[in-house]
């Protein structure tokens, strides 16, 4: 190729065995893919009560309901992508399509006129983005050398937890402009941003794996293959976490209640706690660039830093009286729990399978992380409502503190073996 003074340099494929070469525009387009995409879909989230109960006139269980269906369906469609995101040919489409999907589906929310219509988009975009989920960190990890993993996932995750920053604040500020239905429309922007910024790095990605050995891949969960590799080792201590990891609403629920009293307004509480819930995503997204650096250098002591984060922090949301100093330490370290937790976990899988499983280990991981979720929501909302929020949280401490030991005693009958 020439241009008018002579010849033009084609950009060189990134090569992933050059340890110096892990920080490309490819990683850095999925990580903006990340913060694009959950501006878009947080933006939504953040409207989505009001809408449903103001403008459509349901009630929370409705709510519930829906979050509950399309969480279940998220967990199963990230199993379903696992397979599809190990063929190297395939996962680019497919996570650019994955974004495209919960991007259409989300903004057209704000075009709806009954419960079932919104549950209905509601759950296409989380197949979505379940679908996308295993391609998105398949192809993030082929970007990079193998001791820069946690890293190129650290920056994954901290655009992903920007963007339930960003969200919220632009949901703030459009909604008293132009309405619910049209700033959840306006979502449409930063999700199709994603969809071409991923498309970008899913091009540098082929790059890499042209000229590379390998064969198309069959679409079978391979879980024996998982097994027999040693994923279920691994796959122990995160189990456990994700059994403590609560939604973030019962903290915000949790720190609203204590902060409503004599000198505060139940409005005002809510506002101070959704101030404390934007904190509590700025240290995560600070956090996981900490996070990736020690993921490379350690698989387990991530997690272990993150479930002890949250062991602290919910003993805190257990015990906190109605001063905010003492709840702000414990979303803060919630924050820092999940920029650790959530980084580690990938990480993980990254170094624990080869290339040709690492797509059904992500999509497992997946599942493992939508349903553990669902399950300590469900179980520390039932304890909170039959016992209290104290029993609720120290539950959740629990099963932290389990994670802990679980990979503490892991790691010492892999030091053993």
């Amino acid at each position: 190729m020439t241009g008018e003074s002579g010849p033009v340099a084609l950009p060189k494929p990134t090569d992933p065995s050059d340890p110096d070469r892990w920080l490309t525009p490819g990683v850095l387009g999925v990580g903006a893919a990340s913060l694009c995409s959950d501006t878009s879909h947080e933006l939504v989230t953040s409207l989505l009560p009001s809408f449903l109960t103001s403008t459509l006139h349901a009630g929370p269980a409705a709510l519930g309901a829906i979050e509950g269906v399309a969480d279940a369906l998220s967990g199963l469609a990230k199993l379903a992508g696992g397979p599809l995101a190990s063929d190297p040919r395939r996962r680019g489409r497919l996570a650019a399509n994955g974004y495209l999907g919960t991007a259409l589906a989300t903004a057209a929310i704000g075009l709806t006129v009954a419960v079932s219509q919104v549950a209905a988009l509601r759950a296409l975009a989380w197949v979505s983005r379940g679908l996308r989920t295993p391609a998105r960190d398949t192809l993030l990890i082929s970007l990079v050398p193998k001791n820069r993993y946690g890293r190129a996932i650290g920056i994954e995750r901290a655009g992903d937890n920007a963007g339930a920053i960003l969200g919220p604040l632009i949901a703030a500020g459009l909604v008293g402009l132009i309405g619910v239905r049209w700033a959840m429309l306006t979502s449409i922007v930063p999700g199709l941003l994603a969809v071409l910024v991923i498309t970008l790095a899913a091009r540098e990605a082929h790059r890499t794996f042209v000229g590379r050995p390998g064969s198309r891949s069959t679409l079978s969960l391979n879980l024996t293959r998982l097994r027999r590799a040693g994923f279920g080792p691994v796959l122990a201590p995160i189990a456990c976490f994700e059994l403590g990891n609560v939604a973030a609403t019962l903290l915000i629920l949790r720190a609203t209640g204590l902060l409503t009293g004599t000198h505060r307004s139940a409005t005002a509480a809510a506002s101070v706690a959704i101030l404390l819930y934007a904190v509590h995503n700025a240290v995560a997204s600070v956090t996981s660039l900490v996070a990736g650096p020690l993921s490379d250098r350690g698989r387990r002591l991530g997690l272990v830093l993150g479930a002890a984060c949250f062991a602290v922090g919910y003993l805190l949301m257990a015990v906190a009286t109605h001063g905010w100093p003492v709840l702000l330490v414990a979303f803060v370290l919630a924050g820092a729990g999940i920029g650790f937790a959530e980084t580690a976990q990938s990480s993980s899988v990254a170094y624990a399978l080869p290339e040709e499983l690492r797509g059904n280990g992500f999509g497992v991981l997946g599942l493992v992380q939508s349903a553990g979720d669902l399950g300590s929501t469900l179980v520390a909302g039932l304890l909170w409502a039959v016992f209290s929020p104290r029993v609720a949280f120290g539950y959740a401490a629990t099963w932290m503190i389990a994670a802990i030991i679980v990979s503490a005693v892991g790691r010492s009958v892999g030091n053993a073996t």
